[in-house]
């Protein structure tokens, strides 16, 4: 990992390209009235002001970002580390055994100051500078050039540090959903070890491929995409990865249950509310496309979870809490790409597939193959998400969404196959994404396995990963 940041800090100091954003200035001539009254309508309508064309006339009386939209995305990006921080740390920490509940949120504290570290070092810039159609470059290195200003490339009226922000806090949460399938049987050394280096050769290029400028997979904004995928915010990059480490001991002979539903209820209530910042915020403005996304994601998560819950009444005769928060969290998953693409009638299948798949994988998947996904990580994440990625390819539609068919969209041939054969390219997506989530994974696990070690001693694992690992314990009862 020190090699991996000292050579970061090398490209950055080494890289020409010293310009402050993407954007070219504008012209110094003053705008006339009638540019004037136009800027202030664009800034209703999250969309370019004059000087933001090709070659502008004259510049603009308000150059900078727009109040609302800017405020919105602040607050989305308080929302989403709500999420990580204490939402899904309270959500896997209730899901394990009692003795292991400080390490789940020791990790997920860990990953949050680890992933802060590459994105200011080169983590941004790799993903969201102009570069090629797998990674970008060093232009962004320690964020430079990351101002107030509005990065164009990106939205017209949102500070580019306050987007730099927004988006860090994606890339905390996605790692940190990570650990729930490795709960409770992993060192710390290991997890920090492997979260640094699945950020480079996982995370960082498969963002960039699916939301950068000059992405591979970005089809609404990339007129020269090769695969004309769409992800509104995040179920390719966010939850196509799992990764496992052999059974717990006593898996399959002891009882596992999680020690405190209430946390896990509280956990998932967090989960929720923070995920309208994941989801309306991707829209990147307080604009009528957050606000269907805002909708669909409350329909498809209260349906999933709903659905969930009614499935396990009809098959177990009992609905449990933890059938309602696993829905509600498979709803969120596999709403994610589509919810600022598919109007309320997508929303509401969506959350029934949602319902079902993510139990029937949970459920049945593990039983019969025999793996332990302590928190059901992959069947909820990963295949959630592989069903949110295709289901947005059969259910999105320009009527929500006119991007779909904007500039780049018709000149890379995307607004062409909106409801006709979209799903192949997100298929394709679908592909890319497994395949370069387990190879590099794979690839991860054996370099950390054969240097650090990744599991616990049988000891440790018996006494609980707190009061060895963390030297604190969760509970303490006295009297």
């Amino acid at each position: 990992m020190i090699r991996i940041l000292l050579f970061a800090v090398a490209v950055a100091i080494c890289s020409p390209l010293l310009a402050q954003t993407e954007s070219a200035s504008p012209p110094a001539s003053s705008p006339l009235l009638e540019q004037r009254v136009s800027d202030l309508e664009a800034y209703v309508n999250n969309s370019a002001r004059g000087a933001d064309a090709t070659n502008p006339q004259a510049g603009s009386n308000i150059s900078g970002p727009g109040p609302g939209h800017n405020a919105w995305l602040m607050t989305s990006a308080l929302l989403v580390l709500f999420m990580t921080l204490p939402g899904l740390a309270l959500f896997y920490g209730g899901l394990v055994r009692q003795k292991n509940v400080l390490s789940v949120l020791a990790q997920c504290l860990g990953i949050a100051g680890l992933v802060t570290i590459l994105w200011w070092a080169v983590g941004y810039s790799l993903v969201f500078a102009s570069g090629c159609p797998f990674f970008g470059s060093a232009r962004f290195a320690f964020l430079r050039g990351v101002t107030s200003a509005p990065n164009t490339n990106y939205s017209y009226w949102v500070s580019h540090n306050v987007f730099a922000t927004y988006q860090l806090m994606f890339a905390i949460i996605t790692p940190a959903l990570i650990i729930g399938s490795v709960a409770e049987r992993m060192k710390f050394s290991a997890v920090m070890a492997i979260i640094a280096l699945w950020m480079f050769l996982v995370y960082f290029p498969l963002a960039n491929m699916v939301w950068g400028i000059d992405g591979m997979m970005n089809g609404v904004w990339n007129a020269n995409a090769k695969i004309r995928a769409i992800d509104f915010a995040g179920g390719t990059v966010v939850h196509m990865s799992s990764l496992f480490l052999g059974p717990r001991l006593g898996f399959r002979k002891e009882i596992m249950a999680p020690h405190s539903m209430v946390l896990c209820m509280v956990g998932t209530g967090m989960l929720w509310v923070g995920w309208y910042g994941f989801n309306a915020g991707s829209a990147l403005g307080a604009d009528a496309i957050a606000a269907n996304a805002f909708m669909s994601t409350t329909l498809a998560t209260a349906i999933a979870s709903f659905t969930w819950a009614m499935l396990e009444w009809m098959l177990r005769s009992k609905p449990s809490v933890l059938g309602f928060c696993s829905g509600a969290v498979g709803g969120l998953v596999v709403i994610t790409p589509a919810c600022g693409f598919v109007d309320a009638n997508g929303a509401v299948i969506i959350g029934v597939l949602a319902g079902a798949v993510p139990f029937f994988a949970c459920t049945k998947l593990k039983s019969w193959f025999h793996y332990d996904d302590a928190l059901d990580t992959f069947g909820v994440h990963a295949v959630g998400g592989t069903l949110g990625a295709f289901l947005t390819g059969l259910l999105a539609t320009v009527t929500v969404n006119s991007n779909l068919a904007g500039p780049a969209a018709s000149q890379n041939g995307l607004a062409k196959i909106v409801g006709h054969t979209l799903w192949l390219e997100q298929l394709k997506a679908i592909a890319i994404t497994i395949a370069l989530a387990l190879i590099g994974t794979s690839v991860i696990a054996l370099v950390v396995r054969a240097t650090l070690g990744l599991r616990i001693t049988p000891e440790i694992e018996r006494q609980g990963l707190d009061i060895n690992l963390h030297g604190e314990e969760g509970y303490i009862v006295s009297g």
